[in-house]
């Protein structure tokens, strides 16, 4: 059974720095796409970042591009977001997710950690 667990989050003042944790487990992810959403409250969960789990692709939304970096450590099975230059617009809860590489669907998802930038 595929577990994602999401750690790191909190508040922060705007300009700040955050770098969430997935702790991923379950299953070899060897061929799949690990990601990063977001939903804030009252809007629809939006992509922020995903990371291949075989080659160095990443992608990412362009609302966090440049301020976001996606990493992961295979050998541990964790995924990172670091979030630099924080605004109060970045305020929501951020999950984890896995695909299979080629599909469009993300079937896995951990429980989200709540990130607040202040003002």
């Amino acid at each position: 059974q595929v577990q994602l667990v999401e750690s790191g989050g909190g508040l922060v003042q705007a300009g700040g720095s955050l770098r969430l944790s997935c702790a991923a487990s379950g299953r070899t992810f060897s061929g799949y796409v690990m990601g990063w959403f977001r939903q804030a409250p009252g809007k629809e969960r939006e992509f922020v970042a995903a990371i291949s789990w075989n080659d160095p692709s990443t992608a990412y939304a362009d609302s966090v591009k440049g301020r976001v970096t996606i990493s992961r450590d295979n050998a541990k099975n964790m995924v990172y977001l670091q979030m630099n230059s924080l605004k109060p617009e970045d305020t929501a809860v951020y999950y984890c997710a896995c695909r299979l590489l080629g599909r469009n669907v993300y079937n896995y998802w951990g429980q989200g950690t709540q990130v607040t930038v202040s003002s």
